[in-house]
């Protein structure tokens, strides 16, 4: 299957030091790729060049064949790339309902945006006119993926969706993911803990100091080299 998205041989800095080393990676639509990789690795430059808003020194970056490289982030998004960003992306003094009104800018209006998000998310719904920074953690990443969802995204890019989340919460957040991809979208997501992600992965990548060291299905093979390819990976 053809990769909607794709990074051929990236590299990147940050202040003349290069993170990235010859990077490449693809997500097909429709599928889960997971970027797994200890802190420092690599992954959240990886996510930021594929949005566009992080540049590339050398190398290629692709939506559905085309070479967007150097395409300006507004432009990607405008073509289906959807970033959310580490620390969930929300409003914190709007009210999930204001945090949704945001998005109109997508073209849709309020209603269409709110039935989306509060169909995805009832509990949303019963929070409408509550404060997002009085949500629990992952009620806000839940608020910040329905925020995703209202541009309509071609390509989902998640970064480090676990973080700070009870493994129960977790577990039903990549459940959403599952079945956002299984509506065609093209799922990109970095996390530094493998057990999280890799029971909805239709692939996987360990980034380690900016290298793809190990790719493909994960399997009981990759899950057994993940240690050895970094410590501390909780499996």
């Amino acid at each position: 299957m053809s990769p909607l998205l794709e990074l051929r041989d990236v590299q990147a800095a940050h202040e003349r030091i290069t993170v990235l080393h010859g990077v490449s990676l693809g997500v097909a639509a429709g599928r889960v790729t997971a970027l797994l990789g200890p802190n420092g690795a690599g992954k959240t430059t990886t996510l930021r060049v594929a949005a566009g808003v992080h540049p590339a020194e050398s190398g290629r970056l692709l939506l559905g064949g085309r070479d967007m490289t150097g395409a300006d982030p507004r432009d990607l998004a405008r073509a289906g790339v959807c970033l959310i960003p580490e620390g969930r992306g929300v409003f914190p003094n709007l009210s999930v309902r204001d945090n949704l009104l945001m998005m109109t800018f997508t073209g849709r209006s309020r209603e269409e945006i709110e039935e989306i998000a509060f169909a995805r998310f009832p509990v949303l719904a019963m929070r409408a006119s509550q404060t997002a920074g009085t949500l629990s953690g992952g009620e806000q990443q839940m608020l910040a993926l329905a925020r995703g969802l209202a541009t309509d995204p071609a390509v989902l890019l998640l970064d480090e969706l676990s973080m700070g989340l009870a493994p129960l919460v977790v577990g039903q957040l990549y459940e959403h993911v599952a079945e956002i991809a299984r509506q065609g979208v093209a799922v990109l997501v970095v996390e530094q803990f493998a057990s999280a992600v890799l029971g909805i992965a239709d692939e996987a990548a360990v980034l380690v100091r900016g290298r793809i060291e190990r790719q493909g299905r994960p399997d009981d093979s990759l899950r057994a080299e993940l240690s050895a390819l970094y410590l501390g990976s909780p499996l």
